[in-house]
């Protein structure tokens, strides 16, 4: 007498499963954004950095192991780091953008130490204070080592 082989039908994945599958891994890949926590920019001297730094922002670093001082910036933190025995500092991208909420505050003090841009922007001084086509009110300044950075009202930021 034959015997009949058992065989097991897998039945189709219904479309709804496929979607919920692929929802969910978007979600997944949605949950774990990385999170910028921290920017680095070279200088050629910690101790005047820090000083800069300081007066500029209103705040006091803290000085770290290794040649460095970290500067709270809100949930990113700013890493001023002297790379003067190795070699030449090297200036941080394009610009480095900060929201304050009292931009005139920040502008005197970038102003008493010297350091606004003498760059136009869009046809307007960098270094002076202004509301630039996409509405942010912004100026923009220089450290000696030529890291460029931007301040802009809070409240006046523009997402894309």
């Amino acid at each position: 007498m034959a015997t009949k082989k058992a065989t097991t039908k897998k039945a189709p994945a219904s479309k709804g499963t496929k979607k919920a599958t692929v929802k969910s891994a978007k979600k997944a890949a949605a949950a774990d954004v990385p999170t910028l926590f921290r920017l680095n920019i070279e200088v050629g001297d910690l101790d005047q950095a820090a000083d800069f730094y300081s007066k500029l922002f209103g705040l006091e670093g803290r000085k770290q192991a290794g040649s460095r001082c970290y500067f709270n910036c809100g949930p990113v933190t700013l890493q001023v780091v002297d790379v003067s025995s190795v070699g030449k500092p090297h200036p941080a991208a394009k610009a480095l953008y900060f929201t304050v909420n009292d931009l005139d505050a920040v502008f005197a003090r970038a102003k008493a130490l010297g350091c606004l841009s003498g760059e136009d922007v869009h046809g307007v001084s960098g270094g002076s204070i202004s509301v630039r086509p996409w509405g942010e009110r912004s100026f923009y300044a220089e450290d000696k080592w030529q890291n460029p950075l931007c301040f802009v009202e809070a409240g006046t930021i523009y997402p894309g």
